[in-house]
């Protein structure tokens, strides 16, 4: 592979901004807002109308206009995210005042309570780049994408980025015990098998353990858990929002949860080694992970069957080929010592993955 982006160049999100500006005198209304700041992670500063204060309407990130306080802020600059709140639902004058403070929303509590929850949080947040998300799935077996999955994310770490690992298969492992950390303190997937709605990006990652300068969300050594689709939908999506890079290694089989968290991957890549049997089960995984995921590559890995090598392979399976898996001598040795996948710098495994994210980011069109 070749590409002229190197992996210093990920997305990286913005710095945390402060919370939204509300402007009312209702109380009522006051408590909802501030319920709903909370419920996002968010501190906001609380006016009766436009703030005396040099920036104070204008650099707010956000700013809620309670339906009482509409003539009030009339005539203030105009910006975008501005957002008129209310709770009548059949109020016929709500248009006109919207028009005339330059609202870009009309919002209706408690109807529009999960929406803009989410709005406040990417306030709260900093709404930067989405990271870069990608995911592993092994054609069969022990075709190495859990190698391959912790290599590219300590790569991307290695490089100064934020970088979460996330496993995705419960019967796997462990990823942590791969990356020589499964008694590190910190969250399991357990600890967010029920969650819904949105988790916070940044309590997420500080909850996590830290191995290799990237966080990782794997499993504890109790029973397998069921991870429903709604937590794995919130989780993915609070990693993501940090910016940097999120690996995802994922099971052979698909069900809900793996079907939403294929949904949300930026990329694929299918590790197949190059052997006929692993060729037919890797059809059958791309097909049913196709179904979701639109950019799905193939990685393969020798040694070869005789007549096939990696470019045979890609064309059987009807896949774009993302490279050549290359063998790493004493790979085994150096894990038993603590190393991870990827660990040695100038090692085969991990020019390899400093090139897939050169290529990959390319395709995105980052500079």
């Amino acid at each position: 592979m070749a590409g002229s982006i190197t992996p210093d160049r990920l997305p990286t999100a913005e710095r945390r901004r402060g919370g939204p500006l509300i402007v009312t005198e209702d109380a009522v209304l006051l408590d909802d807002l501030l319920r709903l700041c909370a419920a996002a992670g968010a501190e906001p500063e609380v006016h009766h109308g436009v703030p005396e204060h040099k920036g104070g309407w204008e650099g707010a990130p956000l700013i809620l206009v309670g339906d009482d306080a509409a003539t009030r802020v009339r005539g203030s600059t105009r910006r975008p995210g501005v957002y008129l709140v209310g709770k009548d639902q059949d109020d016929p004058d709500v248009w006109r005042r919207a028009v005339e403070i330059g609202a870009e929303y009309v919002l209706r509590l408690p109807d529009a309570e999960g929406w803009l929850v989410e709005r406040i949080a990417d306030v709260a947040e900093g709404a930067g780049d989405q990271a870069l998300t990608v995911g592993v799935i092994g054609g069969r077996g022990g075709a190495g994408a859990s190698t391959l999955a912790c290599a590219l994310a300590v790569t991307a770490a290695r490089s100064g980025q934020r970088t979460v690992l996330i496993d995705a298969d419960p019967l796997g492992g462990g990823l942590d015990v791969l990356l020589g950390g499964e008694h590190a303190q910190g969250r399991r997937w357990p600890d967010f098998a029920r969650s819904k709605g949105r988790v916070a990006g940044s309590a997420l990652e500080e909850s996590l353990p830290e191995l290799h300068g990237l966080r990782v969300l794997s499993w504890d050594r109790t029973d397998a858990v069921v991870i429903a689709p709604e937590a794995m939908r919130a989780v993915l999506a609070a990693a993501r929002r940090g910016g940097g890079a999120v690996v995802v290694d994922l099971p052979r089989r698909v069900d809900e949860g793996v079907a939403e968290a294929l949904a949300q991957l930026d990329l694929g890549l299918l590790v197949v080694p190059g052997e006929l049997r692993a060729v037919a089960a890797a059809a059958r995984v791309a097909s049913m992970a196709g179904m979701v995921l639109q950019d799905l590559r193939a990685v393969v890995r020798g040694p070869y069957a005789p007549g096939l090598d990696e470019e045979w392979v890609a064309r059987a399976l009807e896949l774009p080929l993302a490279g050549e898996l290359p063998s790493e001598d004493g790979l085994l040795a150096v894990q038993s010592g603590g190393a991870p996948p990827g660990g040695r710098a100038r090692g085969p495994l991990a020019r390899f993955c400093t090139e897939f994210w050169a290529q990959a980011l390319a395709g995105r069109g980052i500079s």
